[in-house]
């Protein structure tokens, strides 16, 4: 039976450089992520001297935000806060839509993990759970991701794989030559 090498993130911050984008809109449920997101990584072992915190208007000015802190090559990973809440229009599609879409993309022009801890909830009371009451709190989870990620990142721009693992992927398979 093969024995398939591993690679994977770990949780330890330190040494690691994260940058948090955080919406003003809808602040009293941003503002409970952003804390933690950054209990997150400071359990994770992330200085604060390595942790950099942008505020910008709402949820869809997180993407070129996100991109351009990217391209800063400053950062191992990014975390997007933000939080909409379904009204009685269609904008809170576009907003979402547009918002995932324009991370997604920031990541991957870039290469830096982009954490996405944009709540988008029908009510109140679901974003209220979600930062920090019945689920949990999301930002700290994103902190966590946020670690894992660059931490992975890292590896797998160095190439190195987790013990044991180094030189088995190297071996051909040995089968029929004709």
């Amino acid at each position: 039976m093969i024995q398939p090498g591993k690679i994977d993130g770990g949780l330890s911050g330190g040494g690691l450089r994260f940058g948090i984008v955080v919406s003003r809109f809808n602040s009293f449920i941003t503002e409970r992520l952003l804390q933690g997101a950054v209990d997150a990584l400071e359990r994770g072992g992330a200085a604060g001297k390595d942790v950099d915190v942008i505020h910008v208007p709402g949820a869809f000015e997180l993407p070129l935000t996100a991109k351009k802190l990217a391209a800063t090559g400053r950062y191992d990973a990014l975390i997007a806060i933000g939080c909409v809440l379904r009204g009685e229009t269609a904008h809170y599609d576009y907003v979402c839509s547009e918002t995932s879409r324009g991370l997604q993309l920031a990541q991957m022009d870039t290469g830096v993990p982009v954490m996405f801890c944009v709540l988008t909830c029908d009510t109140l009371e679901q974003a209220i759970d979600r930062a920090g009451l019945k689920g949990g709190n999301k930002g700290f989870e994103a902190g966590l991701g946020a670690i894992e990620m660059a931490q992975l990142s890292q590896k797998l721009r160095a190439g190195s794989k987790s013990p044991g693992a180094a030189g088995k992927a190297a071996s051909a398979p040995k089968g029929r030559r004709k």
